[in-house]
């Protein structure tokens, strides 16, 4: 495989040398380590000169790996995307190749994880190296940012966007990098998610949560049990008319984040938050209360009946249908506000439901209630309440993710004055978000115990994407930047001149986003 790249890049630079001897260009001095990058890379060197973005310039990548020459078509959609140029990908009968961006496939011992990248931009060249097509993918969503909004027109005949020379070295912090959307209390449509995806995707993001039912909502297709969606899914919060995705829609939308190196975690919450699956099915129900269709904001009384044989037959029907249609590693059992249920039961559940899905081929995810059970160190809790819980998990050989609910759920007010959120885990304000170290948060949390972050957005308050962007944006773009970057980059002060700089993409993404009076925001 090595030699095939070798000789492939090879007749690039044959190309290239064909070429009638073009007039250098003076270009003016540049400083790569002053481009306004989110998250903020690990190492940047700027050799102050410029590689002129043309019509003239041709995407090659490694040919070995199929999915490297997905990356260069993506990166070639989104620069006409932004600036209108079309550039062909691994065309070797370009007749006007002048500068060359090269995705590589490289096994250099320095690109340490799966999303390592190395970028290197030269007058006429531009490398981006990774082991994996997903490090690559991260690479160019570093290049991208790196494309200005304007040409400078006076250097040639023809529009140049002027690259700054120099060399970027990076890698992610944690491993896992999320953000939950609940399309339980409100439903949102597959373009609405794919949207909230592409931009997570350009910060970096690598997982996506989908809350999939709660007390107001069942909001994906179980072909064994249709009801689910036949009743459950027609209610939202407010009294809206609801929705569900079919399981087409659902692999939509699987397929469209892993384009984007994206994973979707699909969450069916249990025992509590259940009221939509046992108004479809009453055998499920738990509580010994009527049932009736719910569209408030209360929790915590709904419950499955941890002791009927019946229900863990319907979850095994639940967790194998949407399993086989989620290529990730994980499925969330949610657990969390579960308080009708007896300790005891809640237990025996939780256990029970680990071992469904482990028999589909998953590792399950728990909110932090979970670690009261004896699990298996495959699963993982999700820390969003109780530290202590976390602690619990950690010592019992456990992964945790960590969604504080003072600093990540970014379904709270920014202020006192914002329209739309929730105010019961404190406001938090875009420094809030921002300001704190996700590896020394918890005291006594091990750093080794902890594989990442995730920025949950729940719906009680919003119902279409203008009000989602309006409450994750800006503060998902510095989550992500906790997620990514070294400690010692996370400067507030230096971060929001950055995130200040973020308008001309916003803009062009047409998201609604908050514009919070501690930033200068950079108008057009």
């Amino acid at each position: 495989m090595i030699t095939r790249t070798l000789l492939l890049f090879s007749a690039i630079i044959c190309v290239g040398a064909c070429q009638p001897e073009k007039k250098e260009i003076l270009f003016p001095k540049t400083d790569l380590a002053s481009v306004p990058l989110i998250p903020k890379p690990i190492k940047t060197v700027a050799t102050h000169s410029a590689f002129g973005l043309d019509s003239n310039t041709v995407i090659y990548t490694s040919t070995q790996d199929p999915a490297f020459e997905k990356v260069g078509q993506f990166l070639s959609e989104k620069i006409k995307g932004k600036i209108g140029l079309d550039l062909a990908v691994n065309d070797n009968n370009s007749g006007k190749l002048e500068r060359l961006i090269y995705i590589n496939q490289s096994d250099s011992a320095d690109l340490e994880t799966p999303e390592s990248y190395q970028l290197y931009v030269q007058k006429d060249t531009i490398f981006v190296n990774a082991k994996t097509a997903a490090g690559a993918f991260r690479g160019i969503q570093t290049l991208r940012q790196l494309i200005p909004e304007k040409s400078n027109d006076t250097l040639t005949d023809h529009p140049l966007w002027l690259i700054p020379t120099g060399k970027i070295v990076d890698a992610p912090k944690f491993e896992y990098r999320g953000a939950m959307l609940d399309v339980a209390r409100h439903f949102f449509t597959v373009d609405e998610v794919k949207k909230y995806i592409d931009i997570l995707a350009y910060y970096k993001y690598n997982t996506i949560h989908l809350h999939l039912s709660d007390d107001q909502g069942w909001r994906i297709e179980i072909k064994s049990w249709p009801k689910l969606t036949e009743v459950g899914a027609k209610t939202e919060v407010g009294g809206g008319e609801g929705g569900f995705y079919t399981q087409e829609q659902y692999k939509d939308i699987v397929q469209y984040a892993e384009d984007r190196h994206m994973t979707v975690i699909p969450e069916i919450d249990m025992p509590g938050h259940s009221n939509a699956a046992s108004l479809s099915y009453p055998f499920l129900n738990g509580n010994g209360k009527s049932l009736k269709p719910y569209t408030g904001t209360r929790v915590g009384f709904s419950t499955f009946d941890a002791q009927k044989d019946t229900v863990y037959s319907f979850l095994d029907d639940v967790i194998g249908e949407i399993a086989a249609i989620t290529p990730g590693p994980y499925f969330h059992a949610g657990g969390d506000e579960s308080h009708v249920t007896k300790k005891n039961d809640y237990i025996l559940f939780v256990e029970k439901v680990e071992k469904l899905v482990q028999k589909h081929g998953k590792k399950m995810i728990g909110w932090n209630e979970i670690a009261q059970a004896n699990l298996d160190p495959s699963s993982v809790a999700q820390l969003w309440n109780e530290s202590h819980s976390a602690i619990k998990a950690a010592e019992n050989g456990l992964k945790v993710i960590l969604s504080p609910s003072e600093r990540t759920y970014v379904d709270m007010k920014y202020d006192s004055i914002s329209e739309y959120g929730l105010t019961w885990a404190g406001l938090i304000p875009v420094d809030v978000a921002y300001n704190w170290n996700p590896e020394t948060y918890v005291e006594g949390l091990p750093r080794e115990s902890i594989i990442g972050i995730e920025a949950p957005l729940w719906s009680e308050t919003i119902s279409n994407s203008a009000e989602l962007e309006y409450l994750a944006f800006p503060r998902v773009i510095g989550i992500a930047e906790l997620g990514w970057s070294p400690a010692e980059h996370c400067n507030w002060e230096e971060y929001k001149q950055r995130l200040a700089q973020q308008v001309p993409y916003l803009n062009q993404m047409e998201v609604n986003y908050y514009p919070s009076p501690l930033i200068d925001w950079k108008k057009e």
